[in-house]
């Protein structure tokens, strides 16, 4: 079964609390609730009680999809991990979550204002020790039902097509793998996201649905810029914007073709003031619907 959710980072942004600070909570649900939207990932207004929370996103008809963890395994121990990951396992579990969204973070630039090409850069050697690390963790994860979905992201340690592929061969086969369309495409500099898609498909078990305005992702390349310095500026936008450049049929029909089974998830934040989200949410949720009847992704 396929389900359409969104992130409520399209309303009130994460890393920078200032854009969308305005926008009331009750606002934020009901809009995802009225487009359509089966259900929400986790946000900074969010409560972290897993009861409180399923209350709250029961209240307008949504669910609770999942929410980033931000892992630290670059410096502390798998043990130390699984210690510090349960409670955010047990809340998941609570809301009948079916994967944990994980990104290593402990030296990410995401949030920094540095030029994103200096995002750091493993080793070989270290980028197999670091896929051991995930794997362990990952299986500690299945044992509680739940996939670990490993998040591609600029200004991490897996961000390029190349990464991508060493990740994937370091880890094994409790490792899931959430696709990000949008960060692919800027990781690859503006490649067509459908073959590392093809080629990871039947390790995928959540699909992000970011776009991505290549002039924006260009300027920011070229002149130093910082991963926040794109998203301020509008580099990331939804599915059927004109200003996009990633073609999503190629990526739901290989979803199709694969048997994929679980959420799509608009995932796109822009500066609510210059781009409103009920608008681009809508835009996004009819363009993917449409697509996902047009090859028959049900």
């Amino acid at each position: 079964m396929i389900l359409f959710g969104t992130n409520p980072i399209a309303w009130a942004n994460d890393d920078d609390q200032t854009l969308g600070a305005h926008i009331p909570t009750d606002r934020i649900l009901k809009e995802a609730s009225d487009i359509g939207f089966d259900g929400i990932e986790n946000g900074h207004r969010w409560p972290d009680d897993p009861r409180a929370l399923k209350a709250l996103l029961g209240g307008y008809g949504l669910t609770f999809i999942s929410g980033w963890y931000s892992l630290n395994l670059l410096t502390q121990s798998v043990e130390d991990e699984k210690k510090a990951i349960q409670p955010h396992l047990d809340k998941l579990t609570h809301n009948g979550c079916k994967v944990c969204i994980a990104c290593e973070t402990s030296n990410s630039i995401q949030g920094a204002a540095t030029d994103i090409s200096k995002s750091p850069v493993l080793t070989a050697d270290e980028m197999k020790a670091f896929g051991a690390k995930i794997e362990e963790l990952a299986a500690f994860c299945a044992k509680q039902g739940i996939d670990l979905v490993y998040h591609h992201h600029m200004g991490t340690v897996v961000e390029t097509p190349e990464e991508i592929d060493a990740f994937m061969a370091a880890t094994g086969p409790f490792t899931k793998l959430l696709f990000d369309a949008g960060h692919c495409y800027f990781g690859s500099r503006g490649q067509d996201p459908a073959p590392i898609l093809k080629k990871y498909v039947d390790r995928v078990r959540h699909f992000h649905a970011k776009n991505v305005r290549p002039a924006v992702m260009q300027d920011i390349r070229d002149n130093g810029k910082s991963f926040m310095d794109g998203v301020r500026a509008g580099v990331f936008t939804v599915p059927g914007d004109e200003e996009g450049g990633i073609d999503f049929e190629p990526l739901l029909r290989i979803l199709k073709e694969a048997g994929y089974q679980g959420w799509i998830v608009i995932e796109a934040e822009q500066d609510p003031e210059v781009r409103g989200p009920y608008h681009y949410q809508s835009l996004g949720l009819k363009t993917l619907k449409a697509l996902a009847a047009e090859v028959n992704l049900t």
